[in-house]
């Protein structure tokens, strides 16, 4: 196995208060394999061996408040497993919204990349520029999204990052 692929983290935290938003984002990115023999049988009689689609799958955990993602991160963190990216929504009552966890996320964890999930504009982007450094770390995810959005976040989400929380260049970046 190569180093680049050792080196790829595929844990992804989510942060929701609604429990339905949890089993959509497991649906999406550890999809549970079919498998259906008979299907497979035919398959291979009239095409031969047949060629395996295997989707990238992700280790998932759930928080559905603030707090409960910051002790997450913490434990991560302390046990040598950080994540790479969390799904964030907005408006997560009673508790902390979505700017104050990414700014008490970010305090122990300043690598983790962040999509801020969100429907309503409860900030503009000038707010959300005062509170939290903006750049490689942080992306907006606009809801209803797509599942193919959520996807290519989370699939460039485990990509070594540098000191600095930038993403790694390859050498033919230049």
């Amino acid at each position: 196995m190569s180093t680049l692929l050792a080196r790829v983290n595929r844990r992804i935290l989510i942060v929701d208060d609604t429990a339905t938003i949890h089993r959509d984002f497991e649906k999406i990115l550890s999809p549970q394999s079919i498998e259906d023999d008979d299907l497979d049988s035919t398959e291979r009689a009239l095409f031969g061996s047949t060629a395996a689609i295997t989707l990238q799958s992700f280790v998932l955990d759930s928080a559905f408040q603030g707090l409960e993602a910051l002790n997450m991160v913490e434990n991560a963190l302390a046990n040598d497993l950080p994540y790479a990216m969390a799904f964030i929504d907005m408006r997560m009552p009673p508790g902390w919204d979505g700017l104050e966890t990414i700014e008490r996320l970010w305090q122990v964890d300043p690598k983790l990349q962040v999509a801020l999930c969100t429907a309503y504009s409860d900030y503009s982007w000038e707010d959300i520029d005062e509170r939290l450094e903006l750049g490689d770390r942080l992306l907006i995810l606009k809801k209803p999204f797509d599942a193919i959005e959520i996807r290519q976040m989370a699939s460039v989400s485990g990509e070594p990052l540098n000191d600095d929380g930038t993403k790694e260049t390859s050498p033919c970046a230049s």
